[in-house]
């Protein structure tokens, strides 16, 4: 049996939980979401806990059992507190600002990037260098903050660049000068 699996999923009083089929609609303050889940795997609901049952000990229905009970668990926490990835901005005259919904970052190319915050998330500049990313859907947040991320990747050698908050960036030594 799996571990992760077989472990119930408490659901708050905030959030309402709806299983239709095979999918599972979890509604909170935060927001709503909705996953499809596998028609190999039950959702039951206990009162205020959720169970994820398998059918069989198939190793497809093993694998997609705790996937299953994770993706559900997130969704839950999603609506009611949220998730957030934070990200530093280090390097002269690298920065963010906020405009709107738009951020512009300026990373010591020759012209200013905008991204624009997809739906379900935002940006929030406590400092500008750097940027939180929020939002209810825990795999849309991780993506917004990769891509960002990826339009300066931290630099080996001199440490500039767009890197997680709790990122170490292994650094690098120059050439030797005779």
């Amino acid at each position: 049996m799996s571990r992760v699996g077989r472990m119930p999923i408490e659901v708050p009083g905030s959030a309402t939980v709806a299983v239709e089929g095979t999918t599972v609609s979890v509604r909170g303050p935060k927001g709503e979401l909705s996953q499809s889940i596998s028609d190999r795997i039950t959702v039951e609901r206990d009162g205020s806990t959720l169970l994820v049952r398998r059918s069989t000990d198939e190793p497809v229905d093993r694998s997609l059992h705790g996937l299953t009970r994770t993706l559900i668990a997130n969704m839950v926490r999603g609506v009611t507190e949220g998730f957030e990835k934070t990200l530093e901005i280090q390097g002269v005259g690298y920065r963010a600002a906020l405009k709107g919904r738009t951020l512009e970052l300026q990373l010591g190319y020759s012209h200013h990037i905008t991204y624009t915050a997809p739906e379900g998330i935002e940006f929030e500049l406590p400092l500008p260098t750097r940027i939180i990313v929020r939002g209810c859907d825990k795999q849309k947040v991780g993506q917004v903050a990769a891509d960002i991320r990826a339009m300066r990747k931290p630099d080996p050698y001199k440490g500039k660049g767009i890197r997680y908050r709790d990122e170490y960036v292994r650094r690098k030594v120059g050439k030797a000068i005779k």
